[in-house]
């Protein structure tokens, strides 16, 4: 699946530090253990398992990409205007929603 914005000027915006977190991600990164640079490197890197086009005030997207080797699920908005990332949650897939391969969910 495909990023629901531009994925060159997504990343050149985390490589150049425009990237904003919310005291509420941050809370839930320290709650799981999950440090601020893992985060950026899978929304980097990730590969996009869930589009979020409609979302407001930008659009979104849940990102997939191993981190130290360990699965992590991103989701992330960009503003293209002011090209500007806004990291929204970061946390480890659960098994009990994916599959082994962390992207595909699980059927109900």
């Amino acid at each position: 699946m495909t990023l629901p914005f531009d994925h060159a000027a997504f990343v050149q915006a985390i490589i150049e530090g425009r990237v904003e977190w919310r005291k509420h991600v941050l809370v839930r990164l320290l709650e799981r253990g999950i440090s601020q640079a893992r985060v950026l490197e899978c929304a980097r890197l990730g590969v996009c398992i869930q589009a979020y086009p409609d979302d407001t005030p930008f659009p979104s997207a849940l990102v997939f990409a191993m981190a130290d080797n360990e699965p992590l699920h991103v989701v992330a908005a960009f503003d293209e205007k002011e090209k500007k990332v806004y990291i929204i949650t970061a946390y480890t897939p659960s098994s009990d929603i994916f599959e082994s391969d962390f992207i595909t969910r699980k059927k109900k």
